[in-house]
């Protein structure tokens, strides 16, 4: 289903949602961190996440186990330059990988700072390891309130010249965007494009909010916006795409199933949306995985999958130049025969 002669995009993937069980067991003997599993495959019913889970915020506990080996900066540029590593593996020519410092520095009270140091080299060795193109998101984590979220984006400030956008993660439900206006005022100003998760564990005036009080160019899930007849035409008349991860929002109950989950709809309304992965390492899938098997389980057609990789490549926060530069290095990449 992947046209060969498109470039591969993964718009919406968590770093640490994104580690290997091994990294774990690995990282977890040299902190000190007593583990659920001494294996791989006894670990992997801990981080990994197989059937629906009640909601986001279990779904996200999954990630626990990888923050809690995550005890210097070291280990942030381990999983940054082995995130990249994979990527290649999974044929992606392009990655936009999002992190919250917060999240990451809070097992251990590592200083926000170091954690970014540490990925923005292990992404530097990545990338010129693999060839893969990588740029990086800052998320700032509601889940902790507004007075962390200052804190945690005075630290993506010291490394502003290494993100492209600034994202909101975490608890939707208890946090809603007009928490958070003056944060994304003030990522605007440093230059920073928006994207913000909206409309998963909340309702569709999560999705207006994170537009006309944050400033969002592009709505990360944004599933429950197909509920909101105006917000549809909106994002359809406006453009603004929607970074929709099939795999997750079943896992994490947003849809019941994937012939539920609206991209079919979306894409059929005309909205710039597409296949992403969220966070591989938990939901146990890949990119092509959800292209291949989630996509067409979804109600997809062949022409609607290609639309959401087309889609992928016209939203990327990318200049012109770098998405022409894209495609046709894809182009004159021969399909195996």
């Amino acid at each position: 289903m992947i046209d060969p002669k498109f470039p591969l995009i993964d718009l919406h993937r968590h770093l640490d949602g994104s580690v290997r069980l091994a990294t774990i067991l690995d990282l977890g003997k040299r902190h000190g961190v007593k583990l659920p599993g001494a294996t791989v495959e006894e670990l992997r019913p801990h981080v990994e996440v197989t059937e629906p889970q009640p909601g986001l915020m279990a779904f996200i506990a999954k990630m626990l186990w990888t923050t809690r080996v995550l005890g210097d900066g070291e280990a942030c540029r381990r999983i940054a330059r082995e995130n990249v590593e994979d990527a290649k593996r999974e044929g992606i020519d392009y990655l936009e990988l999002r992190f919250s410092p917060w999240f990451i520095a809070e097992p251990h009270g590592l200083d926000p700072v170091d954690v970014i140091a540490g990925v923005v080299e292990g992404i530097a060795e990545g990338t010129q390891a693999t060839g893969v193109k990588v740029k990086l998101i800052g998320i700032l984590s509601r889940t902790y309130g507004a007075e962390i979220a200052r804190k945690e984006l005075e630290a993506l400030l010291t490394h502003r010249e290494h993100f492209v956008a600034l994202d909101l993660a975490g608890d939707e439900a208890n946090f809603p965007a007009p928490l958070f206006v003056e944060h994304f005022a003030r990522g605007r100003d440093a230059g920073w494009r928006i994207t913000v998760h909206a409309g998963e564990a909340g309702g569709s005036q999560s999705v207006w909010d994170a537009i006309r009080l944050l400033g969002a160019e592009r709505i990360g899930h944004g599933t429950r916006a197909i509920e909101d007849p105006a917000l549809v035409d909106y994002l359809a008349e406006n453009r603004i795409p929607i970074e929709t991860n099939l795999t997750s929002n079943v896992h994490t109950s947003t849809v019941p199933d994937l012939p539920s989950h609206p991209l079919r709809e979306m894409l059929a309304r005309g909205l710039l949306a597409s296949i992403n992965t969220d966070d591989p390492g938990v939901s146990a899938i890949d990119l092509p995985h959800e292209f291949e098997i989630a996509a067409p389980a979804a109600g997809l057609s062949r022409e609607q999958i290609r639309q959401a990789q087309i889609n992928a490549l016209e939203t990327a926060f990318l200049s012109v130049e770098e998405k022409a530069t894209l495609r046709t290095k894809r182009e004159t990449i021969q399909p195996a025969s």
